[in-house]
């Protein structure tokens, strides 16, 4: 068959997402080419990428990351265009000649871009949660009004858009709820007031996916699951009550949705980001992703079980913000991001997270959030008080 190739924009393309989704777009030239690239530190790797995928435009976050690569760009002959400025990423994922963005820059700085790009109607892979967990309806606003047409990329999510209707119109009518999985991470069936002792190490050895550090703190306190939750409602128009979370270790069933008729469509896979990632690429067609197919007769059993809340406290706070007034996700988002950094920076221990979210929660009054620079003045003001917290906690 004869494809119009896709002219993709990476956000992300040295972290995990962007890694996998650079693989899936190599096993398919003939769909896809890649049109720009952008990462934060990682010089070297950008480098490789650039050789083999040959971009216009390549953006690193800081000038000095951007003129060391411009540097290398030049020493290998590359017709690479290296950018730094602070709309850069607004400006490769709005770009008239972009068909897709693969959204997976981590946390809050991934926002503008994906507003340019569902400003500008873009197909846009979101990989990036805290888009819509900050952007929550503003988001939504901007995607309606530039007709993007937005995927979900979180394995959880893909498995949830894969087991719903077609017509989004009568998904209301239909649905029951949606039941999002999780594996409980690394701490499954740790005691709780262990918890305390836990080492940033211990905390990223997921048991099962191969994420960056701060995502692998997120599934250990299960947090990511909070912050799914949140993303659920906005993607899918379902109300708070409609979302539910159910423990299964195996990270076989990657979500479900459970019907007005009691019958419940699962969507399953092997633990491989590029299965949700070739899908986003190609929907509504399915193309070969490099995830090694299921093996049925050598699967273990297959369990399920409900989070515990005194070893994940954070989870039940998904819906305390979406009850809230609007821009509460945005509060627990930054929180949370300057939490885990302080226990990664080993300044606070892992039970300290919570409390940090917890305490930032109660602190910050929100009231009055209905635009793009509200919520970044907003998300500026609570990593204040969060690291107030934090320093305050600190061993």
């Amino acid at each position: 068959m004869n494809f119009k190739k896709q002219r993709v924009t990476v956000l992300g393309s040295t972290g995990s997402i962007g890694v996998n989704t650079l693989d899936v777009i190599a096993r398919h030239p003939e769909r896809f080419e890649v049109f720009a690239l952008s990462a934060a530190t990682q010089v070297d790797l950008m480098l490789a990428q650039c050789a083999q995928f040959k971009p216009q435009y390549a953006v690193m976050v800081s000038e000095p990351q951007a003129r060391l690569l411009a540097e290398k760009i030049k020493a290998n002959g590359l017709a690479v265009q290296v950018l730094w400025a602070p709309d850069a990423l607004e400006m490769i994922a709005s770009h008239e000649l972009v068909d897709t963005v693969m959204a997976a820059i981590v946390g809050a700085a991934g926002l503008p871009p994906c507003m340019a790009a569902a400003k500008a109607g873009k197909r846009l892979l979101l990989a990036n949660k805290e888009a819509l967990v900050v952007g929550g309806e503003v988001f939504m606003r901007a995607v309606r009004a530039g007709a993007a047409q937005l995927l979900p990329i979180d394995s959880e999510h893909s498995a949830i858009f894969q087991s719903l209707p077609e017509d989004p119109a009568t998904w209301m009518e239909r649905v029951e709820k949606i039941i999002l999985t999780a594996s409980g991470g690394p701490f499954r069936t740790r005691e709780p007031a262990s918890l305390r002792h836990v080492t940033p190490d211990e905390a990223c050895a997921h048991p099962n996916w191969v994420m960056g550090r701060k995502i692998s703190v997120d599934s250990a306190t299960m947090m990511n699951k909070a912050l799914e939750v949140i993303e659920a409602k906005y993607l899918f128009g379902l109300a708070p009550q409609q979302i539910e979370v159910v423990i299964h270790p195996q990270s076989i069933i990657h979500s479900m949705v459970q019907y007005r008729d009691a019958s419940v469509v699962a969507q399953l896979g092997t633990p491989d980001m590029r299965g949700p990632i070739a899908y986003g690429l190609a929907w509504p067609d399915r193309i070969t992703s490099g995830a090694r197919a299921l093996d049925f007769s050598a699967l273990a059993a297959m369990t399920f079980e409900r989070p515990d809340d005194a070893r994940f406290p954070g989870l039940p706070l998904a819906w305390q913000v979406l009850n809230a007034p609007m821009g509460s996700t945005a509060v627990l988002n930054a929180a949370n991001e300057i939490a885990v950094a302080a226990f990664l920076d080993k300044r606070i221990r892992f039970d300290h997270i919570h409390q940090v979210n917890h305490a930032t929660l109660d602190a910050v009054a929100v009231s009055g959030v209905n635009d793009i620079e509200g919520l970044l003045a907003l998300d500026a003001r609570v990593r204040l008080v969060a690291a107030e917290i934090a320093k305050r906690l600190e061993t």
